[in-house]
């Protein structure tokens, strides 16, 4: 299927590793055009590179902390003509309530809350004053599966889901669209991480993380690109009458049949 993807310019956000750098290569197969960031230059200049070389396509990278209000002008700027935006950075940690004090929630929300907030608001402007684009947020499970062993996480998660819902319910009138997708567990570092945080909460034993993904759907965690191959679609005129909605990519796990 021909997604007609080719040409449109795409930030992705967070596009260094898991999520993000598979986004970054499936739009790269489609023809288009990257403007990745991140806080990790160096990997960031190691994907560009393969992606050059192996589509064709242009790719610009740029090393930014999307908790600094600088840096998020700074990108805003550099990638203003955008038709599509991918928010994706985050990495609120895992923790209840009496584990996870104000500056550490404050931190995790800065990046991944105010963070996709605040890009969107500047990039959403440019979009309207072209009457085109397409803002896709990156979100979690555990945004509509609350755990509170990931407090931080599924509060901040739930907020995205209501700006994600409130904005893209409207986004029509300004010929932009905006949606959702909230993965499951995916297979990246940044799952290993939670994982052993989790185990260690449980079991006492961060060693045994691999048990928790005993009783996931199909045994195993979702692939990053199986995330963004929907996020493919999601961009695409082939889902030109999808706003405001989110898609949860989870193996069934949200629907109750299976536990971890």
């Amino acid at each position: 299927m021909d997604l007609h993807l080719r040409g449109m310019r795409v930030l992705i956000t967070g596009a260094s590793k898991g999520i993000g750098a598979a986004a970054a290569k499936g739009f790269a197969e489609e023809g288009c055009d990257l403007h990745l960031a991140a806080r990790d230059g160096s990997a960031l200049e190691t994907l560009a590179a393969q992606l050059r070389l192996s589509h064709g396509v242009n790719v610009v990278i740029d090393t930014v902390d999307l908790r600094k209000a600088d840096d998020i002008e700074r990108l805003a700027s550099a990638a203003a003509q955008s038709d599509i935006l991918v928010n994706n950075a985050g990495d609120i940690p895992s923790g209840t309530l009496d584990k996870i004090d104000e500056a550490a929630w404050r931190h995790a929300w800065e990046l991944k809350v105010f963070g996709y907030i605040n890009l969107t608001r500047r990039i959403y402007a440019d979009m309207k004053a072209r009457r085109h684009g397409v803002v896709i947020n990156v979100i979690g499970l555990a945004g509509e599966r609350f755990d509170a062993q990931y407090i931080a996480g599924s509060t901040g998660n739930a907020a995205l889901m209501g700006f994600t819902r409130s904005l893209g319910g409207a986004s029509l009138a300004d010929g932009i669209r905006v949606v959702g997708i909230n993965p499951g567990a995916v297979a990246t570092d940044r799952m290993v991480i939670l994982l052993k945080a989790n185990a260690k909460s449980r079991f006492g034993d961060e060693n045994r993380f691999q048990e928790l993904t005993q009783n996931l759907p199909s045994g195993r965690a979702a692939a990053p690109e199986e995330i963004a191959n929907a996020m493919l679609f999601l961009a695409s005129d082939r889902s030109a009458y999808t706003s405001g909605v989110i898609l949860t990519i989870d193996g069934g796990l949200g629907a109750g049949r299976y536990s971890v």
